[in-house]
């Protein structure tokens, strides 16, 4: 498989509030995303725990982002910005083990948000692609391969 080939697997988690209605909202105003963005939905983007996001790595992501409500707007008060610290936490583990933390980050919108949603996924498609598949991937002469 070539670089030009490559198709980045990208794990999003979203918020069951602003971050997943946004994408809702991209679907409904038909404004597309790549469809190598697999949504997962949390209550609350507090609930992402660090395992979650280096678990994802682990078992092949190339690329991982949370959406959340807007800092100062979430719906359980703090949990966003209890997300923003974890994620900061992966990014330094992820470095740590010689994994570029630029494939990690997190977005903050509100459910209007259709557009800025998809911008967001089309933007880390293209900065993951531009990194490359996951180090952790085992390949085969076939191409990358998941855990």
């Amino acid at each position: 498989m070539s670089v030009a080939d490559f198709i980045p697997e990208i794990t999003a988690f979203t918020c069951n509030y602003c971050g997943y209605m946004a994408a809702d909202t991209a679907g409904a105003l038909h404004h597309e995303y790549p469809a190598n963005v697999k949504l997962i939905r949390l209550p609350c983007t507090g609930k992402t725990d660090v395992q979650y996001l280096l678990d994802a790595f682990e078992q092949g992501a190339d690329g991982v982002y949370i959406v959340a409500c807007s800092l100062g707007n979430c719906h359980h008060v703090r949990g966003n910005e209890r997300g923003r610290a974890r994620v900061a936490r992966a990014r330094e583990l992820l470095q740590k083990v010689g994994i570029e933390p630029e494939r990690l980050d997190m977005f903050f919108v509100s459910g209007g948000m259709g557009a800025t949603f998809a911008e967001i996924a089309r933007a880390m498609t293209e900065r993951v692609k531009a990194l490359g598949p996951n180090p952790l991937r085992k390949t085969t002469d076939d191409g990358p391969r998941t855990t």
